[in-house]
């Protein structure tokens, strides 16, 4: 499969009509079948699109919003908050307030978890030069 599109996150999207098979799209996103179909089930996407023969048909804007939910879930953002997010979402623009409400609370607790994570940090350093100024002192007999 050659790439050549390129999404608003930077990703890159494979080539096609704008519809591609859950193989496709399990190729392109490192997820798996089964999560798809419980991204699906769950309501985290919206329904997917069928061929004739019943095979899901994912187009662009399906990958841009598994692109988007796969950073929610790299922020820990709870499930059902992402179902509650996309469930707004699909509601139309009268959710924005609460969207963004949403997005801000998220955005707060990554800006706590990467202050903790600093915090830790700082101490690792703090060992490591530790260690490395022990190693250098001299010997005494």
């Amino acid at each position: 499969m050659t790439v050549t599109q390129v999404t608003q996150a930077g990703q890159r999207k494979p080539d096609g009509w704008d519809h591609y098979t859950i193989s496709e799209v399990v190729c392109f996103t490192g997820l798996s079948a089964h999560t798809l179909r419980w991204y699906e089930r769950i309501g985290l996407m919206q329904q997917i699109d069928r061929s004739h023969t019943g095979q899901r048909r994912y187009s662009n804007k399906d990958l841009d919003w598994l692109a988007f939910i796969s950073k929610l879930r790299m922020t820990g953002m709870p499930v059902a908050d992402m179902v509650r997010y996309a469930e707004l979402a699909r509601a139309g623009a009268q959710t924005m307030p609460e969207r963004q409400a949403l997005l801000a609370a998220t955005r707060e607790d990554v800006r706590r978890r990467i202050a903790e994570l600093q915090s830790t940090l700082a101490v690792l350093d703090h060992k490591i030069d530790f260690y490395a100024g022990a190693r250098r002192a001299p010997e005494r007999a």
